[in-house]
């Protein structure tokens, strides 16, 4: 059941971050629960760090301030991965 909460949030969190940033981040639904998913561990992991000033990996819940997190960090890893994956004209 554990893996079907990270699914649902990865989605979730994904696809709000894919609306969310400008611009056209291609991908299918695969690749936004990864974004999803990688966001939870950014946000969680960012969390912790700023509330008890040590470094752990952490995950976000299925609950809205964990949504909340883990979309704050998909869009920092869809900045990241824009960052490696620009294209000169």
């Amino acid at each position: 059941m554990n893996i079907l909460a990270w699914v649902v949030l990865g989605l979730i969190a994904g696809a709000i971050a894919k609306a969310l940033y400008p611009g056209r981040q291609g991908g299918g639904i695969l690749s936004t629960i990864l974004l999803g998913i990688v966001g939870a561990f950014l946000g969680g992991t960012l969390a912790t760090i700023l509330t008890t000033g040590s470094f752990s990996l952490a995950a976000t819940s299925l609950s809205i301030p964990g949504v909340i997190l883990a979309v704050l960090g998909a869009l920092l890893a869809v900045f990241i991965w824009n960052m490696f994956n620009r294209r000169t004209v």
